[in-house]
């Protein structure tokens, strides 16, 4: 049966080396919403084959939890993206819930993993079209393609920021991925590609994942820019430690009280669109005049609040 996870809830998607049995199988018990085998920048050469089995043997390990469990093949630059796609499907196509493709560069990249799942599900009997696809935006000319790119499959369930290849490709004077350049004091650099992954990523329903912070000791550094993102609208982030999986849990959820607003926002509003409430189009509530769009606003941290396990503490009208 397919892996089941929570919906809506992508805040840490934890990187773990596809060539590291000890490591996949410490993932099992980690608190991570989603984890993923890597086959790409964490596995050598001359590691991929032994890797592919490495992690059809952990994914289909029956102690998992609710995490999300994806796989990130090489990309179609590489000799290796079909083998690699065969053999984890074809040996655990059952416990996959995505394919993560990295430096996606046009939607042509997307549909040809897709057509090849279609085979491989239609080839071992698996259930059509349950194994998902995300796809990472690296470079500047996935930024020029990316509406391309995230229309280019119905499997598409993400868009993923690799904010180091992206610095490299845009020529960054930096060295610490995530942070500023540095001497550029205008403002965030990396505004523009977050602005631009996330708009394309909200324009076609998709998540908007952020990529790694590299400076795994820096863990207030960590936590800012976790913040930072999360506050523009972003779902989730990768993590490659597991030190920074809790912080990032505690930045892509609502806190407390914002979550018990917005549901007060929404009975507050419900109640005055009913007919029982006199059917008002917008409404004072403490002391601000809310509407639709008020509505749709508090629904956004609400959902997250959910998805995150909150449960209201203040029940205020």
């Amino acid at each position: 049966m397919q892996t089941q996870s929570s919906p809506g809830s992508r805040r840490s998607v934890l990187a773990v080396p596809g060539s590291s049995a000890k490591m996949l199988g410490k993932a099992r018990d980690l608190p991570a919403d989603e984890v993923f085998c890597d086959l790409e920048d964490a596995v050598a050469p001359s590691e991929k084959e032994a890797a592919r089995a490495t992690i059809v043997e952990a994914l289909a390990h029956p102690g998992w939890g609710r995490q999300r469990r994806a796989v990130r093949v090489n990309g179609w630059s590489t000799p290796w993206t079909h083998d690699d796609l065969i053999a984890v499907v074809s040996g655990a196509g059952p416990h996959i819930d995505s394919i993560i493709l990295p430096k996606v560069r046009s939607g042509a990249e997307v549909v040809a993993i897709d057509l090849l799942l279609t085979q491989l599900e239609t080839k071992y009997d698996l259930v059509a079209s349950a194994i998902g696809i995300q796809a990472q935006i690296e470079d500047a000319t996935a930024l020029t393609k990316i509406d391309e790119i995230a229309s280019a499959s119905s499997r598409l369930e993400a868009l993923v920021l690799g904010p180091a290849d992206m610095a490299a490709s845009l020529g960054m004077r930096t060295l610490t991925t995530g942070e500023q350049p540095e001497g550029y004091e205008r403002g965030d650099a990396h505004h523009h590609v977050l602005m631009s992954v996330l708009i394309a990523a909200r324009a076609h329903g998709l998540a908007a994942i952020d990529g790694p912070y590299l400076a795994i000791e820096a863990r207030d550094a960590f936590r800012r820019n976790a913040a930072a993102v999360a506050a523009l609208g972003f779902d989730g982030k990768w993590v490659i430690h597991p030190s920074q999986i809790e912080d990032a849990n505690a930045a892509f959820a609502p806190r407390q009280s914002d979550y018990d607003a917005a549901e007060d926002l929404l009975d507050a509003y419900r109640e005055a669109t009913s007919r029982p409430g006199g059917a008002r189009g917008a409404v004072r509530h403490r002391g601000e005049m809310i509407d639709e769009a008020s509505a749709a606003m508090a629904e956004v941290i609400a959902q997250k609040g959910r998805a995150a396990g909150l449960q209201r503490e203040d029940h205020q009208t």
